[in-house]
């Protein structure tokens, strides 16, 4: 088992009857000047929740909701317009805090450094020994299935593959609470499977806690402690839908019959969010 001491205190926590809240959003919300108008552009809230340590927590909405204006909010990269976002217990607004890692839709990995200097990208810049970067970067790609690849270069690897060296450069970070920002949204539906399944492997062997925004609801139904289900713009929570889940879950979980009800339960709430998210479109 992987325990980073930073995120111990998140896998204990996790296993108590009521976990502390790791981020707290409080009446948050984001607006934007329209480019071409200049006018205001209301993208998000207001929002209120609680992520607590240890869990992994899915967002959910109709597109252009402002899911990944929420997490870019909780990330540091942007402040809110209105209210507050705290990680541990401290305002974030427009900086990334310690202890925070962020992976995106779109592959960012950079195709001039080999997946082994890719992963290590990080902690050389946050001027950590090379000693210790070497272990962390050969601890990370072997989880994630890469040990062999460690002199390619991204362009020699499948999409699923440079996904998991994005997931290896922030989990070489060591976070304390990883934000996933449909990191498996360009994969087929085989990869994204298996790709789930190392992600649920990752969050319960390091203890981090784990946000991940996506349009799929039965990846949401599959990973998830909890769902955050989102209204159309401006975006609010209509619920947060506890799932029930063992931590042990795999992708087996897709035949217990709740998981079918979970899922005609969250799209009961999305449909008709969603075709007032299609008749706001210009």
């Amino acid at each position: 088992m992987i325990a980073f001491p930073e995120a111990a205190a998140g896998a204990a926590a996790a296993a108590a009857p009521a976990a502390a809240a790791l981020v707290t959003i409080d009446q948050a919300t984001r607006t934007f000047n329209a480019r071409d108008s200049g006018k205001p552009f209301h993208a998000l809230g207001p929002v209120s929740f609680d992520l607590r340590e240890g869990e992994f927590f899915s967002v959910v909405g109709p597109s252009g909701c402002g899911k990944s204006t929420l997490l870019d909010l909780i990330a540091g990269l942007c402040a809110p317009t209105s209210g507050s976002v705290t990680f541990e217990g401290k305002t974030v607004n427009g900086q990334v805090p310690d202890g925070v890692a962020v992976v995106f839709q779109e592959d960012a990995s950079f195709p001039w450094l080999s997946v082994y200097d890719n992963a290590a990208f990080g902690v050389r810049r946050a001027g950590l020994p090379e000693n210790e970067i070497r272990e962390r970067v050969e601890h990370a790609l072997a989880f994630m299935g890469l040990a062999n690849f460690a002199k390619s270069y991204p362009s020699q690897l499948s999409g699923g593959m440079r996904q998991r060296v994005c997931i290896a450069r922030a989990m070489v970070l060591r976070p304390r609470l990883m934000l996933l920002d449909e990191p498996f949204g360009a994969l087929d539906q085989q990869t994204r499977l298996l790709m789930g399944e190392e992600m649920l492997k990752l969050w319960r062997d390091t203890g981090s806690t784990v946000m991940l925004i996506t349009h799929s609801i039965d990846e949401a139904v599959l990973l998830s402690d909890r769902i955050g289900v989102m209204s159309s713009r401006p975006g609010t929570f209509i619920d947060i839908v506890d799932t029930g889940w063992s931590r042990e879950r795999d992708a087996q979980t897709a035949m217990d019959p709740r998981y079918g009800a979970l899922q005609a339960q969250i799209w009961g709430m999305l449909r008709g969010e969603s075709i007032k998210a299609l008749g706001a479109r210009p």
